[in-house]
């Protein structure tokens, strides 16, 4: 398998804090992998370094084939992002957006009309085009931000909690489009508070105090914890953290 993000004894340190302790783990083609842990446990800090946001203290760490010292700003032309606000901007209109994005990711003119005739029918907005995105209901609006954050093909996107505050229909619906994305053989990064959600990727890593205390598929992981529910190996994992934040 392809490998799309391969990171080796990355360790991040803030003083004397550390908040990533040698993490190890690889990232495949069309894979969908959760990135679970508490608050606290070290995954933001680590999801800014995959993303060129942030420099590592030590390790090993290639995204999309670019190296996260070097050539941070080319894993930010070659990766998608999407956050729990959806990274929107309210007061600008669906095609605005796209519009801006678009040139963000240096698409051509004629092309950011194409996606933006492509997405207005895809995603049925024939009844918003002339509304503010900040006006529209939450379920499209973050089919929308989904969309626009793979709109220049990433080989690789982050979402994070990108569910959070919608209701379990469209939580449903959101995930028919991640794996839609997959099956073009876009890798998806994804955090969620949501248990149920780490069920639906293909390999899981959970994070306690910086280090990732599990990684595998959810059958595997339910049965190494002996556990009937990704909830229930969460838990167990989650009562031997012994900090809070960071």
């Amino acid at each position: 398998m392809e490998t799309v993000v391969n990171v080796k004894n990355l360790v991040k340190k803030f003083g004397s804090f550390v908040a990533n302790d040698h993490l190890n783990f690889e990232v495949y083609k069309g894979e969908i992998f959760g990135f679970l842990g508490a608050n606290g446990a070290g995954k933001t800090t680590a999801i800014k370094i995959l993303c060129g946001l942030s420099k590592p203290s030590s390790g090993s760490i290639m995204v999309a084939g670019f190296d996260v010292y070097r050539e941070s700003e080319k894993i930010k032309k070659n990766i998608g992002y999407m956050s729990q606000k959806f990274s929107l901007y309210d007061d600008l209109s669906i095609a605005e957006n796209i519009r801006f994005y678009g040139g963000i990711y240096g698409l051509t003119t004629p092309k950011i009309k194409e996606i933006t005739e492509n997405y207005i029918h895809e995603l049925q907005l024939q009844n918003y085009t002339k509304s503010m995105v900040g006006e529209l209901p939450l379920g499209i609006k973050q089919k929308l931000a989904f969309s626009i954050a793979v709109m220049h093909q990433p080989r690789i996107v982050f979402l994070d909690e990108p569910t959070s505050g919608v209701d379990p229909i469209t939580r449903r619906q959101f995930w028919e489009l991640i794996y839609s994305e997959a099956a073009k053989g876009t890798t998806l990064f994804v955090t969620t508070h949501y248990m149920d959600e780490a069920e639906y990727c293909h390999r899981v890593s959970i994070m306690v105090d910086g280090r990732i205390d599990a990684l595998g598929s959810p059958r595997e992981l339910k049965q190494q914890f002996e556990a009937q529910s990704m909830e229930e190996v969460f838990i167990k994992l989650a009562r031997k953290a012994k900090r809070s934040d960071g």
